[in-house]
């Protein structure tokens, strides 16, 4: 009798690395090995192509930061989510809508680590505009060439985005800026750096020759996987995006970020995105769950929280 090997596992990172470990402990699983995608023209313009992850944003992956779910980046700071690094600001629009709303929120209620410097700060910002914002630091990022260049981040306070709400405050752990625009109704996308908003889709944008000679713009919508942290997201002790306890919303990704979806390609190709997206469930609905999954490329973290739900396969009404 052939004694049978045990099947490899692809962990998709370095077998030594904190990724692999988390991997291999069962707490997230490996990145897809296949995806299914569409692609949209730009209903408001033909020069632009929009690449969709239709096996990511049909996941039903929910952010589940100052949550029991959310286990950290960083073993010793579970409570902080992702936020350990800050996050850098992208133009300057991104840092006056910043500022915006750090002057319209409840500070007292919501911004637990607002800087000592903060109400001075904006009683007299207009007075002196060359003064950097307290919750600000500058920092170097590298640009699209590899070369580091000044760059603006949210401060780091006790290994944490200075908006980083801890334990023990009233509203409890979580970012201040999105506790507060929660409970305000003010739009995620505007108050949010647009790093922070943006995560858990990754937009990436490259112009390409259509065949033709003509030059259009290609932008890609995807997960937020930890490839996209660079190098060092293999070195996180943890990250979600594959974890299955963050797939257990049962609401696909495409209807809980509909607002960022919008902002990022626009309404008349959202309704495009959305009206395909629902076909594809109605055909999901008619086939048994393994054949759905392998057919319509399920996000493999979203079918393993719908498996351990329904042990059986079982719909419940």
């Amino acid at each position: 009798m052939t004694e049978q090997r045990p099947r490899r596992v692809a962990l998709g990172y370095p077998a030594s690395s904190p990724a692999a470990a988390s991997i291999t402990a069962g707490a997230e699983l490996p990145p897809p090995a296949a995806r299914a995608w569409l692609e949209i023209t730009n209903p408001e313009d033909d020069h632009h192509l929009f690449k969709l992850d239709l096996t990511w944003l049909e996941s039903h992956y929910r952010c589940a930061f100052g949550t029991s779910a959310c286990r950290g980046i960083e073993a010793q700071t579970p409570a902080v989510g992702c936020c350990n690094h800050g996050a850098y600001l992208t133009d300057e629009t991104d840092r006056e809508q910043l500022l915006d709303a750090v002057r319209r929120m409840d500070r007292k209620r919501f911004f637990q680590l607002a800087p000592a410097a903060t109400e001075h700060y904006l009683s007299n910002a207009e007075t002196n505009p060359e003064v950097v914002e307290p919750w600000l630091v500058w920092d170097e990022l590298a640009n699209d060439d590899g070369e580091l260049e000044p760059a603006l981040k949210t401060a780091i306070v006790d290994g944490a985005c200075v908006f980083a709400n801890r334990p023990g405050w009233p509203t409890g752990p979580g970012c201040a800026l999105h506790q507060w625009a929660l409970a305000a109704g003010e739009d995620l996308t505007v108050v949010k750096p647009e790093v922070c908003w943006q995560l858990p889709l990754r937009r990436l944008e490259a112009w390409e020759d259509r065949g033709d000679g003509e030059e259009i713009l290609v932008t890609t919508i995807t997960e937020y996987a930890r490839y996209g942290w660079g190098n060092g997201g293999e070195d996180f002790d943890w990250y979600c995006t594959t974890a299955p306890a963050c797939h257990s919303g049962g609401v696909p990704l495409y209807i809980t970020a509909k607002q960022e979806l919008i902002a990022l390609i626009g309404e008349p190709a959202y309704q495009l995105l959305a009206d395909h997206c629902a076909a594809r469930m109605k055909t999901r609905q008619q086939l048994e769950a393994p054949v759905a999954d392998q057919l319509l490329l399920t996000h493999p973290a979203t079918s393993s929280a719908t498996a351990t739900d329904q042990p059986n396969g079982d719909t419940t009404d």
